[in-house]
C-alpha cells in the first residue's frame, strides 16, 4: 500500500515519531515522509493512505509546520472526497482545556472538506506512562489494515 506519513510539529516530536513509522512500515509498504508545511492539501491524491502525526501548540492549536497547510485548507477550501487518511495526536494532559487540540484541528479541517478518517484518532499524552512509539506503530498497523479492507488495496 501507498502511504504518507505527514506531520505536523512544533518541537520535532511529531517529526521523530514520522520517521520511526517510516522506518517500522517501510518492509511492507511503499512510505514517504513529509513535513505539512511542504504540501499543499491540492497535492493529496486518492492513490496514497495518509497517516498524519500532529502535535499542539499554544492554546490547542496547530503546531507551527502545520499552520501553513491549516491556513492553505481555509483559504482554498479543497474537495478532498478523493481522501483517505488517519490521525495521531500528541499532547500533554497537564494542559486539560487544550490537550490534543492541533490533531482535532487537523482532523475536523480535512473531515469539512471531504476526507475521510479511517479509524479513531488516537492520542499520546506525554504526562503519561506509555511513550509515542509504543502507541502509534500499533495503531498505525491497525489502521492500514482497515484501509486496506475499505479501499480494496494490499495491506
Amino acid at each position: 500500500m501507498k502511504l504518507a506519513i505527514l506531520y505536523g510539529t512544533e518541537t520535532g516530536n511529531a517529526e521523530m515519531l514520522a520517521e520511526d513509522l517510516q522506518s517500522a512500515l517501510e518492509a511492507d509498504h511503499e512510505v514517504s515522509v513529509a513535513n505539512l508545511s511542504d504540501i499543499a492539501p491540492e497535492d493529496l491524491d486518492g492513490d496514497t493512505f495518509y497517516l498524519v502525526v500532529c502535535s499542539t501548540y499554544g492554546d490547542g492549536e496547530l503546531p507551527a509546520s502545520a499552520q501553513p497547510f491549516g491556513a492553505a485548507l481555509d483559504a482554498g477550501d479543497p474537495d478532498l472526497s478523493h481522501v483517505h487518511f488517519a490521525i495521531f495526536g500528541l499532547g500533554d494532559s497537564a494542559y486539560p482545556d487544550t490537550f490534543n487540540g492541533g490533531s482535532a484541528v487537523l482532523a475536523a479541517a480535512l473531515a469539512q472538506r471531504g476526507a475521510t478518517m479511517i479509524g479513531d484518532r488516537v492520542t499520546h499524552d506525554a504526562s503519561g506512562p506509555d511513550l509515542a512509539e509504543d502507541l502509534a506503530l500499533p495503531w498505525a498497523e491497525a489502521v492500514i489494515a482497515e484501509a486496506a479492507t475499505r479501499l480494496g488495496a494490499a495491506a
